[in-house]
């Protein structure tokens, strides 16, 4: 994917869901059918503004079935270099935005005998279609939802309506929390486990995962990383003969692509490791955001993730 495929989509509907959530419905201007997708797909959303142009991955959280708009939730961030900020204070209904086709890198496993699902917060949203993708299968899940308060709860009535038995809240402000080690040793042969939500809510998960000796292939999770601000620094690439400046609140993928230089992505959250790109010299540090590569593919400094990573270097050459 690069970011000359997109799909033209309307703003259908608005709706604060929590405090700092706002639910947006999306619709072909058209009236066309969007392209499908499974439950755990995102889409990257495109939202042009006077100065720069910013492209944000949200999970899709309408029914796979129902393909007239899509579904997706963004949570106000007090840190956010604009994107949430764009699409809480500008959108409005009848708005029009750009989004690249669903892609997904936490679809549910095929041959799972259960589906054990964890959410933490916003970690809420890849689920609702996942959910929507089982109702009236044969294989058994279970949702567990660890939430600020029930103000906080995201989507809290559409869950207990649909999912009843299947759905389980903790309030952190009840002092209720999940005892992961205790849900994940008794699960039972087969089962697969699926967490979304903060970092430390995802560590502590993966943890409890190998303390009981889950296979790492029975463990799925996905964080869409918030890529950092941080010093200014210089870029050379290499093939396409360009020297560009990375601002202090842009990505390295984001001032590639504004020197007109295409790089396929997939997430642009650190995850799927599609944008990976040779480093060929760096007199500094490269500062590592990622989920994708391993740590020591990190330390060996022959390559980097521009959407989410940047450089602490007063030369950087890449094979772009």
């Amino acid at each position: 994917m690069s970011g000359g495929q997109t799909i033209e989509v309307v703003v259908k509907a608005i709706e604060q869901v929590t405090p700092l959530i706002k639910h947006f419905q999306l619709a072909s201007p058209r009236g066309e059918a969007l392209p499908a997708f499974s439950g755990g797909s995102h889409v990257i959303v495109v939202m042009r503004g006077e100065a720069r142009v910013h492209r944000n991955p949200y999970s899709l959280l309408s029914a796979p079935q129902n393909l007239d708009s899509y579904e997706i939730a963004v949570r106000r961030m007090d840190e956010s270099r604009g994107g949430s900020h764009f699409m809480h204070d500008r959108l409005r209904v009848g708005s029009q935005l750009e989004i690249a086709h669903p892609v997904n890198l936490f679809g549910l496993d095929k041959i799972a005998r259960k589906h054990l699902m964890i959410a933490g917060g916003i970690g809420i949203t890849p689920f609702l279609a996942q959910l929507e993708d089982l109702h009236g299968g044969l294989v058994p899940y279970e949702l567990h939802y660890s939430v600020r308060s029930a103000e906080h709860a995201a989507f809290l009535a559409r869950l207990q309506a649909r999912e009843q038995e299947h759905v389980h809240i903790y309030y952190d402000s009840e002092n209720q929390v999940i005892d992961f080690e205790g849900l994940l040793s008794k699960q039972p042969l087969g089962t697969h486990v699926y967490v979304c939500g903060p970092a430390g809510f995802i560590g502590r998960v993966l943890d409890a995962a190998r303390g009981c000796g889950w296979s790492p292939s029975h463990v799925h999770w996905e964080q869409f990383s918030a890529p950092p601000t941080g010093d200014v620094f210089q870029v050379q690439l290499a093939r396409s003969m360009k020297k560009i400046v990375v601002p202090q609140d842009s990505t390295l993928l984001e001032a590639i692509e504004a020197a007109g230089v295409d790089v396929p992505y997939l997430c642009r959250g650190g995850v799927c490791g599609f944008c990976q790109s040779k480093v060929i010299e760096c007199d500094g540090e490269l500062l590592h955001y990622d989920h994708f590569l391993s740590d020591a593919e990190k330390a060996g400094g022959k390559t980097i993730m521009p959407c989410v990573s940047r450089a602490r270097a007063n030369h950087l050459v890449l094979d772009l």
